[in-house]
């Protein structure tokens, strides 16, 4: 293994390469600092990782950052589309992205961090910084279910594209948007679908126009679905359910576990950060400029919400570098004047 090390420090480096990392390091450079991204995925990995043609619940100038318009001939912006938006504001303002490296460890205290990276090839590198912003989100790490099976290569957390499950049984569990838009996608394409839900009904915070649909489709018995009920058992060629009227076992080829998804709370706490285990293990930082409790290190994006995931959206997360970068200038602005 190698070690490289980025000699230059660097006023702000941002860990998440997302809408709201990148909004972080448009903030700080206009107002004079020098910053750089660090993500062990693409630029806005999440993003990329969402289904192919999924369309946002939102317009886009909502999702707008560095006063670059959105510009787009849907009332709702896809993903594709707000991919190509992310890519020209990056090139815009020339943003220093370092893609497909994983912070592995961070050293030091505010004024001076060194933040040691693997990339892609177990290579080390090394950054230093005099201020961090940790704007990982979330969409990396599922909940997983913790059952039998859940290991198997027929399962997966995320939803792409239904092509590849044409005339396949296919389980999903879960009863907010994303269950229902893969499950809808999947049985339009030709796939068998079983939906599985632990509580009684759709959740009701599923998209206007979706959940009507996924309603109607189970009404009509095109879709199955077993509420009130767990998956307890995945095997090769089936799937064992928990029910109201007793244990059932279905064919199944291919499972979607889509019930959620959480932040790296270790990572977090491995920085120094305190999370608040009364507050939905929200991490301490003060709700007006995003400063943890480890000076110089920031919040940013859906992880201040701790475990409130469905509370911070590219919307809303993507005002925070305003705050922090107008932290930064304070602080600045008081050292010049304790040197006087």
């Amino acid at each position: 293994m190698s070690d490289s090390t980025d000699a230059a420090t660097v006023d702000l480096l941002v860990i998440g390469a997302g809408p709201t990392g990148l909004a972080c390091a448009i903030e700080a450079q206009r107002a004079g600092f020098t910053a750089l991204l660090v993500d062990k995925g693409c630029l806005c990995n999440s993003l990329f990782h969402y289904p192919a043609n999924m369309t946002f619940f939102t317009t886009p100038e909502l999702l707008e950052i560095g006063d670059i318009p959105f510009t787009s001939p849907n009332q709702k912006p896809n993903r594709s589309e707000a991919l190509e938006y992310y890519r020209k504001v990056a090139e815009h303002y020339k943003l220093d992205v370092r893609q497909y490296e994983n912070v592995e460890r961070v050293q030091g205290s505010g004024g001076s961090f060194t933040i040691h990276t693997t990339d892609r090839f177990a290579r080390t590198l090394t950054h230093r910084a005099r201020k961090l912003v940790v704007a990982t989100g979330y969409y990396d790490l599922p909940n997983y279910l913790g059952i039998p099976g859940e290991d198997l290569s027929k399962v997966k957390h995320y939803y792409d594209e239904p092509h590849p499950f044409y005339g396949l049984d296919v389980v999903v569990i879960g009863g907010k948007n994303s269950a229902a838009i893969a499950a809808l996608d999947l049985w339009r394409h030709g796939a068998r679908v079983t939906l599985v839900h632990r509580n009684a009904e759709m959740h009701r915070h599923v998209k206007y126009w979706i959940l009507p649909d996924i309603n109607n489709r189970i009404k009509n018995g095109e879709v199955t679905a077993y509420f009130n009920s767990n998956v307890t058992q995945i095997s090769e060629d089936d799937v064992t359910l928990s029910t109201p009227e007793g244990t059932v076992t279905i064919p199944n080829h291919f499972v979607f576990a889509l019930t959620g998804y959480h932040p790296d709370f270790g990572f977090i706490e491995q920085l120094g950060v305190k999370l608040d285990e009364n507050n939905d293990r929200c991490p301490v930082c003060d709700p007006s400029t995003l400063e943890s409790n480890v000076p110089g290190i920031y919040l940013a994006g859906v992880i201040v919400a701790g475990e409130r995931t469905n509370e911070i959206f590219i919307e809303n997360g993507r005002f925070h570098g305003q705050l922090i970068a107008a932290d930064l200038r304070e602080k600045a602005a008081d050292r010049l004047v304790g040197t006087r």
